[in-house]
């Protein structure tokens, strides 16, 4: 696996202030996004560099904004990006835009994303791997 030198955190609050000090133990250089709505607030102080995203969306939007986020980490040469916990962690468009980027994704791989995104599917792919799984419909 390649070495991460600079990782864009791509969350707010307290998480990305734990990211940000996980990444600073390992000799990691962050960069913070930050909502027009959040320019005070104290994870954007932690960061290594902090930049306003989504400065024409609303806060919830801003923080969702794949693209935008895309863009920045290749403006700032980020290698990586950590989705924190929550929407982008679990946005398979996040990681595919990532990989097609050559940028990585610290969170599971796009297969994964797809197998575990659909209820369903994980069901019966649990199941057709041999696992108990709680009883239910189908």
């Amino acid at each position: 696996m390649k070495n991460i030198h600079k990782l864009l955190i791509a969350n707010r609050g307290e998480i990305a202030i734990r990211i940000a000090r996980a990444a600073k133990e390992l000799g990691i250089q962050t960069v913070g996004i930050y909502s027009k709505e959040d320019v005070g607030t104290l994870h954007r102080q932690k960061m290594d560099e902090s930049y306003l995203i989504g400065d024409r969306l609303g806060p919830i939007e801003a923080y969702l904004d794949i693209e935008g986020i895309i863009d920045l980490a290749k403006k700032t040469g980020a290698d990586a990006i950590h989705p924190g916990y929550g929407f982008l962690s679990e946005s398979e468009e996040l990681a595919k835009r990532c990989q097609e980027e050559g940028i990585i994704f610290v969170g599971p791989e796009v297969k994964h994303l797809q197998m575990f995104g659909n209820k369903t599917y994980a069901r019966r792919t649990a199941i057709d791997a041999g696992l108990q799984v709680i009883p239910g419909s189908d």
